[in-house]
């Protein structure tokens, strides 16, 4: 009787033992601020834009030159829709630290979407101008869309070329330069953009619908015919599903 004794007693000394332990990494988390940042990036990458916004606050109140958590902040804002707020988080970040090229990048991204293209070209050209970024390919790649938007096609056509020298299997960038291409009404060499955009992200459904697309306007009825029946089961927005339906009819009459 006194072993037992003995034992659930010692058992229980280590569950109050092991809840005492807890309760102190909870405290030392708790003022932890790369803890909080770390917990907000969890929540972004489960698309809790709100629960990560929350845990980045809490990082810069423990730390208020805590650079990355703004840049972070600053893309949950954009995830939001709140371009003001997200513009200020990364301008935060890049005045605490000007040399973090990512958070020029992402601005860059920002004042583009609030159309203010002299802004975002500067930051683009910035963030290239750090030879030790390590995804120079990305700005580049955003240089390329906002010269898109611009009818800037040939300066379009030479930004995403050299974000595929830096990156070849940069799916987004080869199906950029298909619509650049589309744009010049150099079809086959956008359809061949499109297939190597296809080929690396098979399961994308934007890549294989402008690949169709445009083989639709090179005359390649069999192949587009092929892709968009491919396309049927995976679309759901009725807007596209009525356009797939569209070019099928126009292909059976061909």
């Amino acid at each position: 009787m006194r072993v037992k004794t003995v034992a659930v007693l010692t058992i229980c000394a280590s569950l109050a033992f092991c809840a005492s332990a807890q309760k102190k990494v909870e405290r030392a988390r708790a003022k932890d601020p790369k803890y909080q940042y770390n917990l907000g990036n969890f929540y972004l990458n489960q698309n809790n834009v709100d629960e990560a916004i929350k845990s980045y606050v809490r990082a810069l109140s423990l730390d208020t030159r805590f650079y990355p958590a703004y840049n972070a902040l600053g893309l949950a804002h954009s995830m939001r829709g709140r371009l003001d707020e997200a513009a200020k988080s990364y301008l935060k970040c890049l005045e605490i630290n000007p040399g973090f090229t990512e958070a020029r990048n992402n601005l860059g991204t920002v004042y583009q979407e609030m159309k203010q293209y002299g802004k975002a070209e500067a930051e683009f050209k910035a963030a290239l101008q750090d030879p030790g970024f390590q995804n120079r390919e990305l700005p580049y790649f955003n240089l390329a869309r906002l010269y898109v938007l611009q009818d800037r096609l040939d300066e379009a056509a030479e930004s995403v070329d050299k974000a595929l020298q830096i990156r070849p299997r940069l799916a987004m960038a080869h199906n950029l330069r298909g619509l650049i291409l589309e744009k010049k009404n150099d079809l086959a060499g956008a359809v061949a953009a499109y297939e190597q955009a296809v080929k690396i992200v098979p399961d994308d459904v934007v890549f294989s619908y402008n690949l169709a697309v445009a083989c639709f306007k090179s005359a390649e009825y069999a192949k587009a015919k092929e892709l968009f029946l491919r396309l049927q089961g995976k679309v759901s927005d009725a807007e596209t599903k009525d356009t797939i339906a569209r070019y099928l009819r126009l292909i059976g009459d061909r």
